[in-house]
């Protein structure tokens, strides 16, 4: 197989569904349509799933021109054809604080999905009702992986790291007022958090929590099993 193929305005990384297990995503603020379409084509034809992300609709037309199986997933800006493999035991919980997070609560669902991953949605239980939280915080434990997606101040995911016992990845948003700063104020929240077992990623973004869910437990399904058999591939 080419590691990667050349179309002038981008070089097409064929080879990085051997070494990540998941093909090339394609990013596509700052493309036109007709480039991604012809991006996504290109995947395609190596018989890889094909993953856009901050898509729009017109993108999408362009896309569906090509390839008429393309899905567009509107709330999460994200074109998908096809799907990977399930990961056993692959779950994770979205949850997220309000519903002006649920676009970014969006792509990390959508995403995790197209990378084999069960997903459950838990969405609109900040803190500022935080009876919403507890009533299911014992569903929400259940999964191996929690992302939690916030914005404002930020405080979501240092609750849930102080209720649960699973790996939290924390996703602040540019959601809030004039003193969030475009989401800063959450992300520095996120990263003083006093609950331990809280990691974070980059503001709005939910795809790269996606990837690093799937990162985690496709390690742990092709890890050996203590008792040396070995376990299953993702």
């Amino acid at each position: 197989m080419d590691t990667f193929e050349d179309l002038g305005f981008a070089k097409i990384d064929h080879h990085r569904k051997k070494r990540k297990g998941f093909p090339e995503v394609i990013y596509c603020a700052g493309k036109t349509p007709e480039q991604i379409a012809k991006i996504a084509k290109k995947i395609a034809q190596k018989k890889h799933a094909v993953l856009a992300t901050r898509a729009d609709k017109k993108s999408f037309l362009a896309v569906k021109k090509t390839l008429p199986k393309a899905k567009y997933y509107a709330e999460a800006n994200i074109i998908i054809i096809g799907q990977l493999k399930k990961i056993p035991k692959g779950t994770v919980a979205i949850v997220s604080a309000g519903t002006s997070d649920q676009k970014v609560a969006e792509e990390a669902a959508v995403t995790a999905e197209f990378l084999g991953l069960k997903v459950t949605r838990f969405y609109d239980v900040g803190v500022a009702g935080i009876h919403r939280l507890t009533q299911n915080i014992n569903k929400i434990n259940k999964n191996r992986i929690i992302i939690v997606v916030a914005g404002m101040e930020g405080a979501l995911p240092s609750v849930v790291g102080g209720l649960v016992d699973k790996p939290i990845i924390a996703v602040p948003t540019s959601v809030g007022y004039g003193s969030s700063f475009k989401g800063l104020s959450a992300l520095l929240t996120m990263m003083n958090s006093c609950a331990p077992g809280v990691a974070v990623v980059n503001i709005d973004n939910g795809f790269g929590s996606a990837v690093m869910s799937y990162s985690i437990l496709r390690s742990m399904a092709s890890s050996p099993s203590p008792s040396g058999r070995g376990g299953k591939r993702g």
